[in-house]
């Protein structure tokens, strides 16, 4: 990888230490190019928070790169140490927001501007290779010469990008259910996820039978009329069907099961219920999560909706959901996506992505990779998983069931700890 020129934010803004509980908070702000191939070019702003333990600020620790899961996902905002209090025992850690997200230049439907071919030509600049040179740029500025870093879903899609394009750069990484397949498109991707939200909605009426019917009244209901959420945007039965991505994580059917329970006050929708499916649908505060869903999955050829062309028959009855899968519609019928219509089909429509991975530099890789793949992650195909942990030099998968593809939030001081001692063991 070719050196970036880089400019830190001016004095004035000097990172300054706070503190909050149980962690000591730095913020650092850096000036990258959008494009890092023409680094006089456009510039954007790259934001990181930096946390510590207090009791440890003045030590020289290591430090570990958190890369947040999305497309489009901020950095956790914290009130305390939370699932990085293992990992604040020995290490600094560095909260990335990734461009176009929290206070990293973001992309919103206020800030969408120029005409749809201007816009997609800017968003093309925010996958996966990009993060990793805004990473390299943070790097060098903070005078860091290899740090490790933790992918949790998205996030590992970043890290074997960073693998493939300045392994240099990396002591360890972690993985959180984000093993990608390296070579597979969107279209295998939604072949293979569609299956396994259907076996996640098949389990849920399993475990709460009795929500099958109230499902079905509930679509029935928004097909027959005209229902409008709180912010004017009409509640379809096809917006209501994407609430299934709740199904993908560890409280996810008790969510839904009680979302669903609450739904009705006499012959109307209740207020609280549909406040709640405007704020979960609505992509007020991530519309890069739908406007590069497919793109992340692209390497030449162009994804063409691929969610809309390989979804099954069966996901058209009254009783069911989809998952994590992004369709047309919803530039139309989403208030915040729909600044976004024009450039979402033009990038849909692209043929030209450049590959995000290289096979040859992943194979010969000796960096140590602890990864978690979830037997039963509905956003992470398991099978992609494993053919890559065979395919990259250097990778410890650990593959279980216990937990939904949340584990490390649900089980902190499981999941992290043994990731870093699976890294630490010799292949």
């Amino acid at each position: 990888m070719t050196d970036t020129a880089i400019t830190q934010v001016p004095a004035e803004a000097a990172p300054q230490a706070v503190t909050m509980p149980g962690l000591t908070v730095v913020d650092h702000a850096f000036e990258v190019p959008l494009d890092h191939a023409d680094p006089a070019g456009r510039a954007i702003t790259v934001f990181a928070r930096e946390i510590r333990d207090p009791a440890r600020k003045a030590e020289d620790l290591p430090w570990m790169l958190f890369l947040q899961g999305g497309p489009g996902g901020k950095s956790p905002r914290l009130t305390g140490p939370a699932h990085w209090a293992h990992v604040l025992k020995t290490h600094r850690v560095l909260l990335l927001d990734q461009r176009g997200t929290g206070r990293s230049t973001p992309v919103t439907a206020q800030t969408a501007e120029g005409s749809d071919a201007e816009l997609a030509a800017y968003l093309r600049h925010f996958r996966a290779d990009s993060i990793v040179r805004d990473c390299e740029v943070v790097r060098r500025s903070l005078g860091v010469g290899q740090w490790e870093t933790w992918g949790q879903s998205f996030g590992g899609f970043v890290t074997y990008t960073y693998l493939s394009l300045a392994p240099e750069a990396l002591r360890a990484c972690y993985v959180t259910g984000g093993t990608p397949g390296l070579e597979a498109t969107a279209d295998e991707v939604y072949r293979r996820t569609y299956e396994r939200v259907a076996a996640k909605v098949a389990r849920y009426y399993r475990r709460y039978p009795a929500d099958r019917d109230k499902v079905r009244r509930i679509q029935e209901h928004l097909a027959g009329h005209e229902v409008t959420l709180p912010d004017g945007d009409r509640l379809t039965v096809e917006r209501f069907k994407s609430l299934g991505l709740r199904l993908g994580r560890g409280d996810g059917m008790e969510s839904l099961h009680w979302l669903v329970e609450e739904a009705w006050a006499g012959g109307r929708l209740t207020d609280e219920f549909l406040y709640t499916v405007m704020a979960e649908t609505g992509f007020v505060g991530s519309p890069l999560y739908a406007v590069l869903h497919e793109a992340i999955y692209a390497q030449g050829g162009p994804t063409a909706w691929a969610a809309q062309r390989t979804r099954p028959a069966a996901f058209d009855a009254p009783d069911m959901f989809t998952g994590e899968m992004i369709y047309p519609w919803m530039f139309d019928d989403i208030r915040a996506l729909r600044p976004f219509k024009g450039a979402a089909e033009l990038l849909a429509a692209a043929d030209d992505w450049p590959p995000l991975y290289d096979a040859g530099r992943l194979a010969a890789n000796r960096v140590p990779v602890a990864a978690v793949a979830y037997h039963d992650d509905m956003y992470v195909d398991l099978g992609l998983s494993l053919e890559t942990a065979e395919r990259v030099g250097g990778v410890r998968l650990w593959v279980t069931n216990e937990f939904e593809h949340d584990g490390y939030r649900v089980a902190p001081d499981r999941v992290i700890p043994r990731l870093m001692r699976l890294a630490s063991e010799p292949l």
